[in-house]
């Protein structure tokens, strides 16, 4: 029996970092009811990469609340004091949490905060008598839920290429990097006395790559072999140059909004060092590791630039894995026990938009056509989470940014200015701004 609708200012689907934050900085706001449906039952932030010593690639201020509330409750620092974790955390002096605990941090977060409801599955949106009308999936039954407007925070999902085959896919020897933690135990189990060597492959060249890779090449034993080949043309460094950060910036969202579609999609293949790279320290660790590992002789390692593959498919006891090098056009071949593909990420649109497509911007290729302030629906109705890379470039997955998004979105709804954003962060300007105050060959003649 479907229980009678319970109605909302406005329902957030998906509890991810960037709903959970418009779950704590909407906590406590008296004209501006919310709630944050999740599916999941539980709070769970990439179990399958929660590796030994692994840490954010942006400071603990990137938390849910403080770089548009410093005083919330819902801070990170107010987590480490609840937990008695704030001086040990000072006296480490890192700006750089441990993943782990961030994850401790978030489930901690999502239990304070009452708008946040779990095993809540959105199965069919619709929009009758000037609502959205939602079917949701919970333990006690099919639920109404009725709201003004929606904020969308469904996720992106695991990419696997279509390279691989279904033969390979069936088995159990290819996974993706973000089930890596889940295989880890199996894949790095002792091989029987007498037996050949393992090959583990790792195909990537990102964040996740980088760690999977280290964490295999501190655990197999040296007589083993690992890969690690990108089709990429080398082991990008993630850019963290002060000047660079400037771009995570509202002026240069502004920049980037602004320009034609062509242009931004020419320019999001070309940041991707931006937010796709490695960090700096972590390549040097894996330098250090396979420099210690070379004292008495040539590591079983083999490392791949520029090459892509082509086909990946399932021998009876192996994976064949086949290679392409894009510049020199010649081509690799080998059998491997067990293959990780960090390949990322990619944003799918959810089933039940599809009652309510007709409300939806899109642009002719059929992605979400996002206004500056995160709106794609036609009556600036219906926002998003991370679904706009192509429209405001870089800064949509991160983390950092995510407050700052929250605010834009959470004074949008409210019809007041809740959380002050700010207009200008950076020294540079973007874009062809007037040089203030320089001469120009208009002005020359006043100065002479």
């Amino acid at each position: 029996m479907i229980q009678p609708a319970e109605h909302f200012d406005a329902i957030a689907i998906g509890a991810g970092p960037f709903n959970l934050g418009f779950a704590a900085l909407t906590d406590g706001l008296a004209d501006l009811d919310v709630a944050v449906l999740e599916a999941g039952e539980e709070f769970i932030w990439h179990p399958g990469m929660m590796l030994p010593g692994t840490h954010l690639q942006v400071p603990f201020m990137a938390d849910l609340v403080t770089m548009a509330d410093p005083t919330s409750k819902h801070s990170f620092l107010n987590y480490l004091k609840e937990k008695q974790r704030l001086y040990p955390f000072y006296i480490r002096e890192d700006f750089y949490a441990l993943r782990e605990e961030y994850s401790n941090y978030l489930a901690w977060a999502a239990e304070n905060i009452h708008s946040v409801r779990f095993g809540h599955r959105v199965l069919e949106a619709d929009y009758r008598d000037g609502t959205y009308q939602l079917s949701v999936l919970t333990a006690a039954g099919l639920t109404r839920f009725t709201a003004d407007k929606l904020v969308l925070g469904t996720g992106t999902q695991p990419y696997l290429p279509p390279v691989i085959t279904p033969e390979a896919q069936a088995s159990g020897k290819v996974l993706h990097s973000s089930d890596y933690a889940f295989h880890r135990e199996r894949i790095l189990s002792p091989r029987a006395p007498g037996s050949s060597p393992q090959v583990a492959a790792v195909l990537g060249s990102g964040q996740s790559a980088a760690e999977v890779f280290l964490d295999l090449l501190r655990s197999l034993p040296a007589k083993d072999h690992l890969v690690w080949a990108t089709r990429s043309e080398r082991y990008f460094p993630l850019e963290y140059t002060k000047l660079t950060l400037e771009m995570t910036s509202p002026e240069y969202i502004d920049h980037f909004h602004s320009l034609p579609m062509d242009q931004r999609d020419v320019l999001s293949a070309e940041q991707k060092g931006l937010y796709k790279g490695i960090n700096a320290d972590l390549i040097n660790e894996i330098h250090e590791e396979l420099y210690q590992r070379s004292v008495n002789g040539a590591p079983n390692v083999h490392l791949r630039t520029g090459c892509a593959a082509t086909s990946i498919d399932a021998d009876p006891d192996y994976l064949a894995v086949r290679l392409h090098h894009e510049r020199t056009g010649e081509d690799l071949e080998f059998l491997a026990d067990n293959l990780v593909m960090a390949t990322g990420y990619r944003a799918s649109a959810p089933d039940f938009l599809e009652g309510i497509s007709q409300r939806i911007d899109y642009l002719p290729d059929g992605r979400f056509n996002v206004d500056r302030e995160y709106s794609i629906g036609l009556d600036q109705d219906i926002f998003v989470q991370n679904a706009e890379l192509h429209t405001h470039g870089f800064t949509a997955p991160d983390l950092g940014m995510g407050a700052y998004r929250n605010s834009v979105i959470i004074n949008r709804l409210a019809g007041r200015e809740v959380y002050p954003v700010e207009q200008r962060i950076a020294f540079q300007r973007f874009g062809a701004a007037e040089l203030s105050g320089l001469p120009t060959s208009s002005n020359a003649s006043a100065r002479a």
